[in-house]
């Protein structure tokens, strides 16, 4: 991962006020939304105010433009103008592979990622997950609970399905995954708990809906000081261990192998992008 996405805020195209404070908050990443954020006699002219926001400097923040359906009337324009200018455009309702081969067609050179948010997108998360051009999927837990018809609950026990289908296929070919949003901006514990849920679930970071979420996504999805201090010790136990002659090490009464001090280097890493972030 060459960049942080703890934090992945969604900002309404339409917005020009919250286009530009943005620029100014700690998201690792920002999501302009021309979709469910934009009144459908407000899309082109949020697409032209949007073309105009990417010209300005966002920092290290990752521009991820989530474009309408391509089986909308909006959504060829929506990829066209935006086959350049962003870091990554995002395709809502990814069911099957070929709904990126769509996008592809019309958005030859940039970086796509996908919104998993039906049952058809979770069964085939695996195939969606393996596309050539894919980089990043988020989680559209909304939609999926009004497809699934399920109810909402602290400990998102309707989720888990889904939400472990799609670990898995990101995990299994090294994409970047975030977690869907938390609807009830005002309830830090709430969102606090959500977080760390996702964070020990093994998702990369959260989308969130209002700014005021930021703090406790960045917080939750980074490494403790503790645990990067374990990590430094997990490494060189177990390089003090190999000079040795021995396979595994041990630290705090628990064996270190080398599977440990890959997690140990990755913590390390994540710890130093974020550390970078911050400088920027």
């Amino acid at each position: 991962m060459t960049r942080p996405y703890r934090s992945v805020l969604y900002i309404p195209a339409a917005n020009a006020r919250a286009m530009e404070k943005a620029r100014d908050l700690a998201a690792d990443a920002i999501i302009f939304d021309l979709e469910d954020a934009v009144a459908p006699s407000e899309k082109p002219g949020a697409r032209e105010m949007l073309a105009r926001a990417l010209r300005d400097d966002y920092g290290r923040r990752a521009r991820i433009v989530r474009i309408n359906g391509l089986d909308t009337e909006w959504g060829e324009a929506d990829a066209r103008a935006f086959a350049t200018g962003a870091d990554a455009v995002l395709i809502p309702k990814v069911s099957r592979p070929a709904d990126l081969d769509a996008a592809a067609a019309l958005l030859p050179a940039a970086p796509l990622w996908a919104m998993l948010e039906t049952a058809s997108g979770m069964l085939n998360a695996g195939p969606i997950a393996a596309h050539p051009r894919l980089e990043g999927m988020v989680m559209g837990t909304n939609d999926l609970a009004k497809e699934l018809g399920s109810r909402p609950r602290p400990d998102r026990l309707p989720m888990m399905a889904g939400l472990g289908l799609c670990l898995l296929a990101a995990r299994a070919h090294g994409k970047i995954i975030v977690d869907g949003v938390y609807n009830a901006f005002k309830d830090q514990d709430g969102l606090r708990a959500e977080c760390e849920q996702g964070r020990d679930m093994g998702f990369d970071g959260k989308t969130l809906i209002h700014p005021s979420q930021i703090e406790i996504a960045n917080a939750a999805f980074a490494p403790s000081d503790a645990e990067i201090e374990l990590a430094r010790r997990q490494i060189e136990a177990f390089e003090a261990a190999k000079a040795e002659g021995q396979g595994v090490a041990v630290v705090d009464g628990r064996i270190v192998e080398n599977l440990h001090v890959e997690t140990a280097k990755a913590t390390l890493a994540k710890a130093e992008a974020i550390e970078a972030m911050g400088a920027a």
